[in-house]
């Protein structure tokens, strides 16, 4: 089975080479794909000239959903695995985790939560694991959920409330080690705390859309077993 990953980024071009380097050391995945959401910085170049990586410019910021649909759509590939831009310590073994359980068949959608690399993200993985972003899926799911590429930030609630809807065999995978920057690192106090709000908008929007609380209920206690 053929696997993409697919990278959505916004103005990372430092932060993203080193998750490009476990990506393409990884034994499972077969093409690497960058969309570089509206990014204003060099990420789109940073990627272009990676070697063994494709890239793609969006013209506008169309959200995170918005460039992981593009991304879907510019693969046939019939298995995808999902990863932010601004990882810090991935490796490749933690990328083939994500991507051999659906590989193999044994389930419909994996989630990468984070342990042992910052205590603020760990905590957020744990009370909250729906919203990771790495993620791997088959892409005839994924292309399943309703308007996937209008949740922006909502996106990884909005798949995984799907998921729970249709049944989906989910298995959690733990990311030992690895964890990302804050907003407030990234942007600075007043820009991040705009920035977090925004993502915290976009998810509750989805979570209360007219199927909650049920639907909220069912995400909040989804785990592995």
């Amino acid at each position: 089975m053929r696997v993409t990953a697919i990278i959505p980024a916004y103005n990372e071009e430092t932060r993203l080479p080193r998750v490009l380097e476990a990506v393409r050391a990884a034994s499972l995945v077969d093409d690497i794909l960058v969309v570089s959401d509206g990014s204003v910085d060099g990420t789109y170049e940073v990627a272009r000239h990676f070697d063994g990586v494709r890239a793609l410019q969006l013209p506008q910021n169309l959200g995170k959903g918005g460039a992981m649909h593009v991304g879907a759509c510019h693969t046939d590939a019939p298995l995808l695995v999902f990863l932010d831009a601004d990882l810090i310590g991935l490796t490749p073994e933690h990328v083939d985790s994500l991507v051999e359980p659906v590989y193999r068949d044994d389930a419909d959608m994996t989630l990468g939560v984070f342990r042992g690399g910052r205590r603020a993200t760990d905590l957020a993985q744990k009370l909250f694991p729906f919203v990771s972003g790495q993620r791997a899926i088959r892409r005839e799911l994924f292309l399943e959920v309703p308007n996937v590429q209008f949740a922006r930030f909502g996106v990884e609630t909005q798949i995984t409330r799907w998921a729970v809807r249709q049944r989906w065999r989910v298995q959690y995978v733990p990311l030992i080690g690895v964890t990302h920057p804050m907003k407030e690192e990234k942007l600075g106090r007043l820009r991040g705390t705009v920035a977090r709000l925004r993502m915290y908008a976009d998810i509750a929007r989805i979570l209360l859309d007219g199927h909650a609380p049920d639907q909220a209920k069912r995400l909040f206690r989804l785990r592995n077993k």
